[in-house]
């Protein structure tokens, strides 16, 4: 039996490090755009994010990409801001305790790589090419 006196649950460093690996780990012709994206750790998001995406829950939302897609983006775009991925700790962690099937970074590397589909504009079966976590 594990001795789990002591220990702490991961923090929003571990979860950035997880997310980092992740990013890392993208096909080298996704890297420098992949790059470019900022990453944001929480432990939720917040109440006004929330309320403007009509969830209740903050536990429902693991993560979200805030910016505009590359298949929708325009030279005639002004940027606002740079894109960004929020993840969001406490639904993570929430999420991997009650699946009990896959490992945390496995999760995390899930979530990152889902919102940077957002960020590319993948479908998908090219999400399944990049992330195999179901496997």
């Amino acid at each position: 039996m594990t001795d789990w006196a002591g220990r702490q649950a991961p923090g929003l460093d571990d979860i950035e490090a997880m997310a980092e690996a992740a990013r890392g780990a993208l096909p080298a012709a996704f890297a420098a755009k992949a790059a470019a994206i900022v990453l944001r750790v929480d432990d939720f998001a917040s109440d006004a994010l929330l309320d403007e995406m009509q969830i209740e829950d903050g536990f429902e939302l693991t993560g979200l990409y805030e910016g505009i897609p590359l298949t929708e983006k325009s030279v005639m775009d002004q940027p606002m801001g740079p894109d960004v991925i929020w993840l969001f700790r406490r639904p993570i962690l929430d999420e991997w305790a009650a699946r009990g099937d896959v490992a945390l970074g496995a999760l995390v590397a899930h979530v990152m790589v889902h919102e940077m589909a957002h960020h590319f504009g993948w479908s998908d079966d090219d999400i399944a090419v990049i992330d195999r976590w179901w496997e």
